[in-house]
């Protein structure tokens, strides 16, 4: 899908989302996992059987999947679900997992509840995986899709023609506006590790991209002081994961390094015209996920670049 769909589609994703609860959110659920992976099993309530702890498995990553989705979210009742679904899990498809994943339709993010659980489960169960999955999991699990299965997921047309979406990626707004007001001129002088420089050479990126990323390098203590600790280092996990998906599939669609950074930063901003301090920021988030590798290839460690040799005189 071109950017302007992809906006197009994740507007669409979100309207469907704000009305799914219970039973219709598992459907939905059902509807992109079934698309996405060809061995994901949707399990269904059957008589006195009910679903045994699963609302749905792959059978190649050994994932059991439960699904949460209330109108109002309940700590109680979220320990009682989550307890319940893992004990009859264990006890009725004890060998048929590794990872237990609880998915959930909370749109603001991981509940403390949620990763308190989870914490308490992985210790008490070493033998087994533990993972939650909310709407940014699943929107990106719908990004991986062709044009013809997210339309059918959707329910709707994605329309080719361009269209100026103010939407960019939710995520990553409250990060931008951190960045905004914290960003200080940093020493122009401070010398940045090679490894920056070989990854630049390595990927091909040169000029003023280049020069962009090395200026957002400077202030990339600002994300990471941002995501540090708790909630936020499992959302950068997925924002991460979200930037991974979305360069794999724009780096297919074109060659040069240039017009994917280009994709990359209208991924961060939506493709409204935004005020100059926004794009700064934006470079900023970049260069941070250039550093971690989520975005463009870490060279070998055994290559080096090629020499320049200039003309003789």
């Amino acid at each position: 899908m071109r950017f302007e769909q992809r906006m197009y589609a994740r507007v669409k994703f979100l309207e469907l989302m704000a009305d799914l609860y219970e039973s219709a959110f598992e459907d939905f659920f059902h509807r992109v996992m079934v698309t996405r992976y060809p061995n994901f099993l949707d399990v269904r309530t059957h008589g006195r059987l009910g679903d045994q702890g699963a609302d749905g498995l792959t059978l190649s990553s050994r994932k059991l999947y439960a699904c949460y989705a209330p109108q109002t979210v309940d700590a109680s009742a979220v320990r009682t679900k989550f307890t319940k679904d893992l004990a009859s899990a264990i006890r009725q498809r004890n060998g048929q997992f590794d990872t237990f994943v609880f998915v959930h339709n909370d749109r603001r993010g991981v509940h403390p509840e949620i990763t308190t659980m989870l914490s308490v489960a992985d210790t008490n169960h070493p033998d087994l995986a533990f993972e939650q999955m909310g709407t940014r999991s699943i929107w990106q699990e719908c990004m991986s899709l062709e044009l013809e299965q997210a339309e059918d997921v959707l329910s709707c047309e994605i329309p080719v023609k361009p269209t100026v979406y103010g939407v960019g990626m939710d995520d990553l707004k409250p990060l931008l506006q951190h960045l905004k007001e914290l960003r200080t001129e940093a020493d122009p002088l401070m010398d940045l590790p090679q490894v920056h420089e070989e990854k630049l050479a390595f990927n091909l990126l040169q000029g003023d991209s280049r020069e962009d990323l090395l200026r957002g390098m400077r202030h990339t203590h600002l994300v990471e002081a941002f995501y540090a600790g708790g909630i936020r280092a499992l959302e950068q996990d997925e924002v991460a994961r979200g930037f991974r998906i979305f360069y794999e599939q724009v780096r297919e669609q074109y060659p040069d390094p240039d017009d994917v950074l280009w994709q990359l930063e209208m991924y961060v901003l939506g493709n409204e015209r935004q005020r100059r301090s926004v794009h700064r920021a934006a470079w900023v988030v970049l260069a941070h996920f250039f550093f971690r590798c989520d975005i463009f290839e870490a060279p070998p460690s055994d290559w080096a670049a090629a020499p320049f040799v200039g003309v003789q005189p």
